[in-house]
């Protein structure tokens, strides 16, 4: 009973990351104890997986709306929900660093709730999955919304990753989006559009709700871009100015000067001419 009480505190007082691990493994425990006693008695269907995962038959909705929520608190088997909570568990406390609890939370159910959208869409349009039937579970879209949802926020966030050191968070982000793309056309395409379908929510949630320039793609478009020269304004001082005139004029004197000899000789110059040329000759 102790045992009972000291986990039942524990879900109180921890924080949502917490509390969602604790649902997830709860459910799974139960369902393993449900498919066992079923066994027994010869039944392969398990009554949880039915009721509350996604259905790959839109039809299904129509009876069971709640699986676009609920699925992503199932998992399949054992390293399913331990990668899964490994990941919500770092990713998460992350994202509570900088956003509420409350904020986590809409990001798990919203980015469930769109990539059951995504897995839906994918499994009636393209031609791969025609004549398959599948079901949904997994809290991986959750985790991939609140994942790409801080990456977007913070892209240049540096996480220490042992064996390799710092890396940027959008780069991990790149590398995660990176693999469900190329997981679309394998074994688990559904899951893969599922996880698409909560990166795309996270990302778009807060590149409008926080109204920012996303740095990622600026970054990007910096390498095509055209660099413009900055203009240069230059500064004359007015003693500047005058010196340039008084150097011009003085230049015209001379070429007059100079004219005047070539034409009547150095004895018609007068005076003063001969001054200024004799003047111009020290300089």
């Amino acid at each position: 009973m102790s045992l009972v009480n000291n986990l039942k505190n524990r879900f109180d007082n921890g924080n949502v990351v917490e509390k969602l691990i604790y649902i997830n493994i709860f459910l799974f425990v139960l369902t393993l104890l449900i498919s066992v006693f079923q066994s027994l008695y010869k039944n392969d269907v398990n009554w949880i997986i039915q009721w509350l995962s996604l259905d790959a038959n839109i039809d299904s909705l129509y009876t069971k709306p709640w699986t676009l929520i609920t699925y992503g608190f199932l998992h399949a088997d054992f390293l399913h929900i331990l990668f899964n909570l490994i990941a919500l568990y770092f990713i998460g406390n992350l994202f509570i660093d900088y956003f509420t609890q409350k904020q986590l939370l809409t990001f798990y159910i919203l980015g469930t709730f769109f990539g059951g959208i995504f897995y839906l869409f994918s499994q009636n349009y393209f031609p791969l999955f025609e004549g398959k039937t599948s079901v949904l579970v997994g809290s991986s879209a959750g985790i991939s919304a609140i994942f790409i949802g801080i990456a977007t926020y913070m892209p240049n966030y540096e996480l220490k990753i042992r064996f390799i050191g710092f890396v940027k968070l959008w780069y991990l982000a790149a590398i995660w989006i990176g693999l469900d793309v190329l997981g679309l056309a394998g074994g688990n395409a559904g899951g893969h559009f599922a996880h698409l379908g909560g990166s795309l929510f996270g990302f778009l949630f807060v590149s409008k709700a926080s109204n920012k320039e996303i740095v990622i793609f600026k970054s990007i478009t910096n390498l095509f871009s055209r660099k413009k020269k900055p203009l240069k304004t230059v500064y004359k001082s007015a003693n500047t100015k005058r010196e340039t005139t008084k150097s011009d004029f003085t230049q015209k004197q001379i070429d007059e000067i100079l004219d005047k000899i070539s034409k009547s000789g150095y004895d018609t110059l007068t005076k003063a001419e001969k001054e200024f040329l004799f003047k111009q000759g020290k300089n």
